[in-house]
């Protein structure tokens, strides 16, 4: 019997859930309840990065350390304020670049040790959201790249050696109005390469001494791997949204080392590279 009433209270729960989200709403007795004490901070953790959030209580302070991580916790003057166990928080409200979760936080005074401290999005949490301006989420650029890798190398289509650095374009692939560019980096000397700056910059083809250099530098809106340095090896992917330039123009890929070393790598890419580019 007692089963039986578990498997109703369940069932009308879930209705209510329903019922309530066929309306486009979304009440605070269908949220995830969280319980929080003065014990141990929480730490939510986003399979994308954070785009928003939103804590509606005073009592309630948070931040977030890296992109993908949001860490909450009590003020601790209110805390004399916060006497009875189950006390509403309100709603922490947290923005994904493709969906929106919503928990109910309440107040608990209890010392257990089962207390949650930190809390991974789920799925079933989530509702989808329509960012603005982001087109590929975060873990479907990650998803892309990780595919490139596995598809592994064919052909160099640009090549470039210098100071015993070899730098090689793989491949250029387009996902909709993103490019990747698919780039490794080999160092055939005993010494390892400390990574000052890879720049991307699209500049004339043919630069004389009569004229003025006009360069415009573009910035990768994600790439796979922050990689300070390498001994032998280093293979990266880069993407960016949609990068179009006249045939006087070249996209330079510039690799440069710290400290006053010199060793300085260019790759000259042309705009029929990328034009060629595979969809994947």
């Amino acid at each position: 019997m007692k089963k039986v009433f578990l498997l109703l209270t369940a069932l009308l729960g879930a209705a209510h859930i329903l019922f309530a989200q066929s309306l486009g709403r979304t009440y605070i007795d269908s949220l995830p309840q969280i319980e929080i004490s003065s014990q141990a901070d929480i730490h939510f953790l986003s399979p994308e990065p954070i785009q928003y959030a939103d804590i509606s209580s005073h009592s309630i302070v948070g931040d977030m350390p890296v992109k993908n991580l949001l860490r909450i916790k009590l003020v601790p003057d209110s805390l004399r304020h916060l006497q009875t166990d189950c006390t509403s928080l309100g709603v922490i409200t947290i923005v994904g670049e493709s969906f929106i979760a919503q928990y109910h936080l309440v107040f608990t005074k209890s010392t257990s040790q089962q207390l949650p401290t930190a809390i991974a999005i789920q799925p079933e949490q989530c509702r989808p959201l329509d960012f603005p301006g982001i087109t590929l989420t975060t873990p479907e650029m990650k998803s892309y790249a990780m595919d490139i890798l596995h598809r592994g190398k064919k052909t160099d289509i640009r090549k470039a050696k210098a100071y015993g650095l070899t730098v090689i374009l793989n491949h250029v692939y387009t996902v909709g109005d993103h490019v990747f560019l698919d780039v490794a980096f080999q160092n055939k000397t005993n010494l390892a390469y400390d990574i000052d700056e890879l720049r991307f910059k699209i500049e004339d083809k043919k630069i004389t001494k009569a004229t003025n250099v006009q360069s415009l530098e573009i910035k990768p809106e994600w790439q796979l791997y922050q990689q300070p340095s390498f001994k032998k090896e280093y293979h990266n992917i880069y993407v960016f949204k949609k990068v179009t330039f006249p045939d006087n123009k070249i996209l330079n890929v510039e690799l440069s080392e710290k400290q006053v070393s010199g060793r300085t790598l260019t790759l000259q890419i042309k705009y029929g590279d990328l034009l060629k580019a595979d969809n994947l």
